[in-house]
């Protein structure tokens, strides 16, 4: 009896496992690219109930990041500022522009639509619940509100510029050298390490790389790098 099927067909199981195969490699890469903090955080940029322009309020006036964020350098977390830290500038500086109607419905009482509510700021950097990240820790040894938040004091909306992911972070912690900064000028968004180099040949070094060592010798600086450090 002929054969129902051709010769080919005994390959067909094969071929068969072969796609199979190409196709789950395939979502799962996709889904190991896509799912990532560079995909899905870096650029986030929600918009505000009031539209905050840190370059003008960083960038042109001068503003020290703790003066908003004031518990930045005591705490494990960087707090949002209070309706009450706007209005000490501008219940006197703009207070009727339509921009700042949410602010004055939560503060000036003597506004005809005052409700005394919260303003409600959008969050934009978050890190998942199981991870410990300590802000005071960070800032308080030489790491700049930069190295992890970019160029806050050019932004007009602010986004999330860095990925926060596992390998970010590691990535600091292999080589703190790279970030390590004076105390004085961690919340200097304009540092530029060889200016300050130039002005302090009394250091004896000659790069950020140089620089970053001998404060992590000075400091006792000794990142860990175990799962228990950020997963507790």
């Amino acid at each position: 009896m002929a054969n129902i099927f051709p010769r080919s067909f005994n390959l067909s199981p094969l071929k068969g496992l072969f796609c199979f195969g190409v196709v789950g490699i395939t979502l799962i890469l996709g889904f190991w690219y896509y799912a990532t903090p560079k995909t899905l955080r870096v650029g986030y940029q929600p918009s505000q109930p009031i539209p905050f322009d840190h370059s003008i309020h960083v960038g042109q006036v001068g503003l020290d990041c703790r003066y908003c964020h004031s518990f930045v350098d005591e705490s494990s977390h960087s707090n949002i500022p209070s309706a009450n830290t706007c209005w000490n500038c501008h219940s006197h500086i703009k207070k009727e522009s339509p921009k700042l109607e949410p602010l004055r419905r939560a503060m000036d009482k003597d506004y005809e639509f005052y409700d005394g509510k919260a303003i409600e700021w959008v969050r934009v950097h978050k890190s998942p619940d199981y991870v410990y990240f300590n802000h005071s820790a960070h800032v308080n040894r030489g790491v700049s509100c930069k190295s992890c938040h970019g160029n806050v004091d050019e932004m007009d909306v602010v986004y999330q510029a860095e990925t926060h992911s596992m390998s970010f972070c590691l990535d600091c912690h292999r080589n703190p050298e790279d970030h390590l900064r004076p105390l004085e000028e961690v919340y200097n968004l304009d540092y530029d390490a060889s200016e300050f180099i130039k002005n302090h040949p009394e250091l004896g070094v000659s790069t950020q790389q140089e620089l970053g060592a001998f404060l992590k010798k000075k400091w006792s600086i000794h990142p860990k790098e175990s799962c228990s450090t950020c997963h507790r």
